[in-house]
């Protein structure tokens, strides 16, 4: 029975998303602790996945006993994933259900249709890029350091172990929803749920939840 539910906010985003506090109160009424770690790790400026992957470690080691669902959101999916991926042995062996919100499978192809041709070579040449930070309310940098970082993940060639839902919106324009398509028709273990939404799913946030209390059985 999951006893603990650990939301992984996006790109840009902080634990205040209003996403990640839309999740709290219906999965609280029914028994469960939620935690929303901050993934900008070590920094907004230095982030790297791998420093994602530890900070979600980080908050399984901390919790009391008791079966752990992800929930993740757009790149705080592509977190979840290969976090259940990458520690087992270890505290992944916990996570019993995965939950991906939009998730940025394929980090270079979102933000080749964000941010349109060469967008790498002038990243790189830079150093560094700013991106909108939605915790601080203005554009930071980001260095080019987690590009490199990426190239050790590979989402396409991850095969779950663990029961997952992904609900993704067919109008979304900054992760191409063929992108969670490609990776269901690959596994064993997904259920995919295309929804007529953006990126955000704000307008189905009711109907995500719902769906969320039945997949994890509470």
């Amino acid at each position: 029975m999951i006893r603990h539910v650990i939301y992984c906010h996006g790109f840009g985003s902080s634990p205040s998303s209003k996403k990640a506090s839309l999740f709290r109160d219906p999965l609280v009424a029914r028994g469960v602790s939620y935690h929303v770690p901050d993934l900008n790790r070590p920094s907004f400026t230095q982030l790297t996945l791998t420093a994602q992957l530890e900070a979600i470690a980080q908050t399984i080691r901390a919790l009391p006993e008791g079966d752990v669902a992800l929930i993740g959101s757009s790149m705080g999916g592509l977190a979840a994933l290969h976090f259940v991926d990458s520690y087992v042995p270890g505290p992944a062996e916990r996570v019993t259900h995965l939950v991906l919100l939009a998730p940025a499978l394929d980090f270079y192809d979102a933000r080749d249709k964000q941010m349109g041709a060469g967008w790498q070579d002038a990243w790189y040449d830079l150093g560094y890029w700013n991106f909108f930070n939605y915790a601080t309310g203005k554009e930071e940098p980001v260095h080019y350091d987690l590009m490199f970082d990426l190239e050790q993940y590979d989402s396409y060639a991850v095969k779950l172990r663990v029961p997952t839902l992904i609900y993704h919106g067919l109008y979304d324009e900054s992760v191409d929803y063929h992108q969670s398509v490609r990776f269901a028709e690959q596994q064993d273990h997904v259920t995919l749920r295309l929804l007529h939404s953006d990126h955000q799913l704000l307008d189905k946030t009711d109907e995500i939840a719902a769906g969320i209390i039945i997949f994890l059985g509470l």
